[in-house]
């Protein structure tokens, strides 16, 4: 597995690189860590520039020293250009299977600011994209040391390659899944134009049917992987991306995985996108499962 790390030198960074060496990971995986310097800022000053890659390449290698000190093989690399569009554009060259970014706050008015380079990145990326926080374990017992994966399926092909994906990967001894699968109801409150009631209440049980389906089969590909697995369909009572992040937070999970759809354009701006809606809202870390071949434009 190819990793891809962007580092800055925010302290969300280090907690990426730290959590990558803590993680376990195939066998023969590598890690590549990149700092972006965009030029344009240093075009009144060129020997500033100059100092800032040597600052840059210092960093990078102190760094990578949390992953070899792991055992795993990571390089580092500096790219030249806008980080919104130079990390995706490298991560495609390199052929990376997953890029990992900190996030800098959970908090409303930073998530304003993180919208720049990780939502870029996360739209752009040719791979899967892995928002890295890190989250207040005070609701734990001492012994449990495992993650505890919150997996979303809506028993897409998508869905099934993020299950596919989580399924054929270690994770750390103890770690739990909860896989969830909301239902698009059809919420009545007076009317539904082109339906009759008992339509409307065929197409609901028809789509709580399909959701438990979906959640039915994602624990059996999880189970014979050796997880410990349960699910859990819950009523759509709000868009399914606050369902969940809400049912994220109330199961204190590590780490929430999402297929992507790969929408792009005018798709997104009219559908919304229900995974970069959760990578860029929940408290712990996000990592939204893109196939190699579905290029994000």
């Amino acid at each position: 597995m190819k990793v891809l790390v962007a580092v800055d030198t925010t302290l969300s960074c280090h907690e990426a690189v730290r959590a990558a060496a803590a993680r376990p990971w195939p066998a023969g995986s590598s890690f590549l860590l990149v700092t972006a310097i965009d030029p344009f800022f240093f075009a009144p000053a060129p020997a500033l520039l100059d100092q800032a890659k040597k600052c840059a390449r210092q960093h990078l290698e102190h760094t990578a020293e949390c992953l070899q000190h792991a055992g795993w093989s990571a390089a580092t690399d500096l790219i030249l250009g806008n980080p919104r569009r130079a990390i995706s554009g490298f991560a495609h060259d390199w052929k990376a299977d997953l890029v990992m970014v900190g996030s800098r706050d959970p908090s409303d008015a930073k998530r304003l600011f993180l919208g720049s380079t990780t939502r870029s990145v996360l739209r752009r990326a040719p791979c899967s994209v892995e928002i890295v926080r890190t989250v207040d374990r005070k609701n734990r017992s001492n012994t449990d040391t495992g993650m505890k994966l919150l997996v979303a399926t809506d028993g897409s092909e998508f869905s099934v390659a993020a299950i596919r994906s989580v399924a054929t990967r270690p994770w750390p001894e103890g770690t739990r899944v909860k896989v969830i699968s909301a239902p698009a109801l059809v919420l009545l409150l007076r009317e539904c134009p082109y339906f009759e009631q008992h339509q409307v209440e065929e197409l609901n049980v028809a789509s709580m049917d399909e959701s438990h389906k979906a959640a039915a089969w994602a624990v059996g590909i999880l189970s014979k992987s050796g997880l410990p697995v349960h699910s859990h369909v819950p009523l759509l009572h709000d868009t399914p991306s606050k369902v969940i992040l809400d049912e994220a937070e109330k199961w204190h999970a590590d780490m929430i995985v999402v297929g992507s759809h790969g929408r792009s354009g005018f798709d997104r701006l009219t559908m919304g996108s229900v995974s970069e809606a959760v990578a860029l809202h929940a408290g712990c870390s996000v990592e939204v499962i893109r196939e190699r071949s579905q290029s994000a434009e």
